[in-house]
This record gives structure tokens, sequence and C-alpha cells, in this order.
């Protein structure tokens, strides 16, 4: 059982930044794909950025050039330093960890971005 626990977040005017992480609780095996995933109010959850253990990242159109994802092996952290945030980017957000084929969750963290 892998426990993901989320951090970071809070509400911040647009054009601004923020940095969330994500802490896996299983250290013994190395977590697979990590990745940030959000869910806006009367919307699916969709895919942010992930990041595999090889350091390859993936990120989705409305975010890139300005959301990095990072990971720190050792501690099975993920990072996500969001910069130049947009009204639109207000969403929970989740942490995703793949280890064993089965994919974890975190319980989420509330983004806000006030105009």
């Amino acid at each position: 059982q892998v426990q993901l626990v989320e951090s970071g977040g809070g509400l911040v005017q647009a054009g601004g930044s923020l940095r969330v992480s994500c802490t896996a609780s299983e250290s013994r095996f190395s977590i697979g794909v990590m990745g940030w995933y959000r869910q806006a109010p009367g919307k699916q959850r969709e895919l942010v950025a992930t990041i595999t253990n090889g350091g390859t990242t993936n990120y989705a159109d409305s975010v890139k050039g300005r959301f990095a994802i990072s990971r720190e092996y050792a501690k099975n952290t993920v990072n996500m330093q969001m910069n130049s945030l947009k009204p639109e980017d207000t969403a929970v957000y989740y942490c995703s960890g793949t280890l064993a084929g089965r994919v974890y969750w975190g319980r989420g963290t509330q983004v806000t971005v006030s105009s």
C-alpha cells in the first residue's frame, strides 16, 4: 500500500507562482511514473504533467512552458513549480504514483488563481 501526501497549493493572483509537492510513503521500492492531475468543478480529471523514473517528462499543452515537474528520487517525492498561473488553472491538484502496475492517488490540494 502506497500513501501519497500532497503539500503546497493555495491562493494566488493571476500571473503568480505556486509549488506543489507530493511524497510517497513507500520507500522500499521505487515508484514508477509520478505525476499531477487536476480536476476543476464540473469537469473531468485531466493530466497536468508526469515524470518517469528516467526523468522523461510529459506536459499537457495548456501548461507547457509554465509548469515544471521534477523528482527527488531518494525521497520518493515529486514537485511541480507552477508559474504564470491563470484563473483557468484553478482546480484540485492530485498526485499520482505507479507501483507494480497499480496507480495510487493522493487526496488532492486546492489551487485557486484569482483574476
